[in-house]
């Protein structure tokens, strides 16, 4: 009987979820020079609107793990694009003119970031239940590409928008588009390859063939001490810490820096501004292939480890090329090279986190995605600080210094390892 393809068709509509989830994060970068203006704050406070996002976003990623556990990924992502585009109008709807609008604003953008911190632990619990092990590169590089197509969709898009009909109307269209995604969503996911009617027993038979740890329905009792132990877990978070705070100098302040430190205009900046994202998408998806290839032909170790370690090499080395240029075009296109072999290593991360949890994978998953959220909440406030204090030049090499340190932590970490989980627990 011919395999079915049921897996790739739910990853590809995964990979438009996350373009979702970053057009709702790009959105307000885009916009924010608007917003700013209409609510009277500045660099900094505008900065703080960027981080309160991403720390609700990072407060609630070991509780939206837990969750995806306990409900699946089928509830629990069709739950969370539900909030983010009500939270999404919310946004638009907070007054400007009335008294501590601002705080308003910040706590809107909270509420939204713990919304949303499911985004990714539910994807990545899905690819731990319906990917084997040597498929897990590929399909994250899926995921992660829809946040390259997101975040380079979102420039031109919010310029149009904007524009035409002013930055409130930018919220309205995300909240309309995640909607009608929790609809697909729903109606075409399962939480197991086995729940689904599509999925012929040759597909079944293949993803089950390599699956380092069974996950099977419901999340049993985590293991929090083997799990916040582990040197394996820490070391790939930490690494993840610099590919965040990185990626998000891209997805929330890349649009400003276009117009302040090197003079364009919104038309000029939305057209520059989508090479860095088409950078992440082309790089997310060979990345994962990339990564693959070298777990079959040398290994875990190699594949997973050192792979992510030289990615984030390479980005440092971009980073401070490109914050050098003279020459604006030159500049971008070299940044635009930082971002994408950032993207290179992201499949990595996730990979490992699907491969050593098994059922815990949604746990794990936030725990990791947790620190590197946190980094990118500093990104947002710490950026402007060093554009404002110093210049965008020192921003930029700051990035690339916390890439030359955090790639070291990837050598400790040994992808071959699982989390012991007894047979019992997970029958």
């Amino acid at each position: 009987m011919m395999k079915s393809r049921v897996r790739y068709l739910l990853i590809i509509l995964i990979f438009f979820v996350s373009a979702v989830v970053y057009i709702d994060r790009s959105n307000i970068s885009i916009a924010g020079a608007y917003l700013a203006q209409d609510f009277n704050i500045d660099k900094v406070q505008l900065g703080w609107v960027f981080s309160a996002f991403l720390l609700g976003y990072a407060a609630f990623q070991i509780p939206a793990g837990w969750v995806v556990g306990k409900l699946g990924p089928r509830k629990t992502l069709t739950y969370g694009l539900i909030w983010w585009s009500v939270l999404s109008i919310a946004t638009a709807l907070v007054p400007s003119n009335m008294a501590h609008s601002l705080w308003i604003l910040i706590a809107v953008r909270f509420i939204l970031g713990m919304g949303e911190a499911v985004a990714y632990p539910s994807s990545n619990q899905f690819i731990a239940a319906w990917f084997p092990a040597h498929e897990r590169g590929k399909a994250n590089g899926w995921v992660f590409g829809g946040v390259g197509l997101g975040s380079g969709t979102a420039p031109p898009l919010v310029a149009f928008i904007i524009y035409n009909w002013g930055w409130h109307a930018v919220f309205y269209v995300s909240a309309v588009i995640g909607l009608a995604m929790a609809v697909v969503w729903y109606k075409a996911a399962r939480n197991t390859p086995a729940e689904h009617p599509k999925v012929t027993p040759a597909e079944l038979a293949h993803i089950q063939a390599d699956m380092p740890v069974p996950v099977k329905g419901k999340m049993p009792p985590v293991p929090w001490a083997r799990i916040f132990t582990s040197a394996d877990v820490w070391g790939c978070a930490i690494a993840y810490i610099a590919f965040c705070y990185v990626a998000f100098i891209f997805h929330t302040w890349f649009f400003i820096y276009l117009r302040d430190a090197r003079g364009l205009d919104l038309k000029q900046s939305a057209i520059l501004g989508v090479l860095p994202f088409i950078a992440m998408t082309t790089c997310c998806l060979a990345g994962g292939f990339i990564s693959d290839w070298l777990v079959k032909r040398y290994g875990q170790y190699v594949g997973r480890s050192l792979f992510g370690a030289f990615a984030l090499f390479l980005t440092g080395i971009f980073l401070i090329i490109g914050s050098r240029a003279q020459d604006t075009t030159l500049a971008v296109l070299v940044l635009a090279g930082g971002a994408g072999v950032c993207y290179l290593g992201q499949a990595t991360y996730w990979a490992f986190a699907a491969d050593y949890g098994g059922p815990y994978t949604g746990v794990i998953s936030g725990l990791i995605n947790m620190l590197g959220q946190i980094a990118g909440a500093v990104t947002a406030t710490a950026t402007p600080w060093f554009a404002v204090h110093y210049n965008w030049e020192t921003a930029f090499y700051v990035a690339a210094g916390i890439c030359f340190v955090c790639m070291f932590p990837w050598f400790i970490v040994n992808p071959n390892r699982r989390l012991q989980v007894p047979e019992q627990v997970i029958a």
